[in-house]
C-alpha cells in the first residue's frame, strides 16, 4: 500500500473518523495538520543546516553569547545554515553569527502567552503554536546540533534529541555541548545517571565535547562529509528567499 498524496488527505482524514471528533478536537487536529504542512513547505530547501539550542536569557555580556555567535559564523563559512528558536539570547547570537558568515539564518519561533519576540537577525522565520511541531522541525532540518547553556526549554530540546538518537528513531548526528558552562551543567547529571545505571556509556557518548568553536565545527564538517557520501544531504546552500 502506497502512502496517500496530499490531494487524498481530506479523504484519509474522513476515513479515520476525523469528522466524528468533538468540535474542539476536530479543529485542533486540523490546526496541527496545517502547521505541520506549512512549516515543512516553508523550510524544504534549507539543508544543510545545524540547530543551535540555548537560553533566551543570556545577553551579549555573557561568554556563551560570543561563543555561540562565533560557532555559528564558522558554521556558515563552511556552508551550513543555522536554525534556532528565533528568540533573544543565545538564539540571537547564533542567528547573528550565521548572518556574519553568509549563511541563511532561520528562526523557529513559538507563540507564548508572554510573546517571545523574534530577534533581528533572521532571514527566514516561522511562528509555531505547538512546541512538538517546532521540535520536530528542529530535528527534521538539521544534521548536527549544539546545546549551549540554557533552562528548561533548552534541556527539553537537548534530551528529546538525545532520546530520538538513543532509541534509533533518527540517525545519530553530532550533538555538541556549547562550551564549558554547558558541560559543567550537564556532565554531573550524566555522571549520576551513569552511576545509577539509567544510561550506559553508549548513551553518554552521543554527546560530543569540544575545545573551541573551531574544534566543534570540525566535528560537524567531518560528519557531514561522511553523511553526504551515503545520503542525499546536500552540500550546497539554497537562496535566502
Amino acid at each position: 500500500m502506497t502512502d496517500p498524496g496530499i490531494e487524498e488527505f481530506p479523504r484519509v482524514l474522513k476515513d479515520l473518523g476525523w469528522s466524528d471528533l468533538p468540535g474542539g478536537e476536530a479543529e485542533r487536529v486540523a490546526e496541527i495538520t496545517r502547521e505541520f504542512v506549512e512549516a515543512s513547505l516553508a523550510f524544504r530547501d534549507v539543508e544543510p543546516a545545524v540547530t543551535i539550542f540555548g537560553s533566551a536569557r543570556l545577553g551579549p555580556r555573557h561568554p556563551a553569547y560570543a561563543l555561540a555567535r562565533e560557532t555559528a559564523r564558522l558554521l556558515a563559512l563552511e556552508g551550513f545554515n543555522v536554525v534556532t528558536g528565533g528568540g533573544p539570547g543565545i538564539m540571537e547570537a547564533a542567528n547573528r553569527g550565521c548572518r556574519e558568515g553568509g549563511g541563511i539564518s532561520i528562526g523557529l519561533n513559538i507563540r507564548l502567552p508572554r510573546e517571545q519576540k523574534a530577534n533581528p537577525y533572521l532571514d527566514r522565520e516561522f511562528d509555531f503554536t505547538y512546541f512538538f511541531i517546532r521540535k520536530y522541525m528542529f530535528v527534521k532540518l538539521s544534521s548536527a546540533f549544539f546545546a549551549f547553556l540554557g533552562g528548561y526549554g533548552t534541556l527539553d530540546e537537548l534530551f528529546e534529541t538525545l532520546t530520538l538518537m538513543q532509541t534509533r528513531k533518527i540517525e545519530s548526528y553530532p550533538i555538541i555541548l556549547g562550551g564549558r558552562d554547558a558541560e559543567d551543567a550537564i556532565e554531573p547529571l550524566l555522571g549520576k545517571l551513569l552511576e545509577h545505571g539509567t544510561i550506559n556509556e553508549r548513551d553518554r557518548s552521543l554527546l560530543h565535547r569540544s575545545t573551541s568553536p573551531q574544534d566543534a565545527v570540525r566535528i560537524v564538517v567531518e560528519h557531514h562529509r561522511r553523511l553526504s557520501r551515503v545520503t542525499n544531504k546536500p552540500e550546497k546552500k539554497p537562496s535566502r528567499s
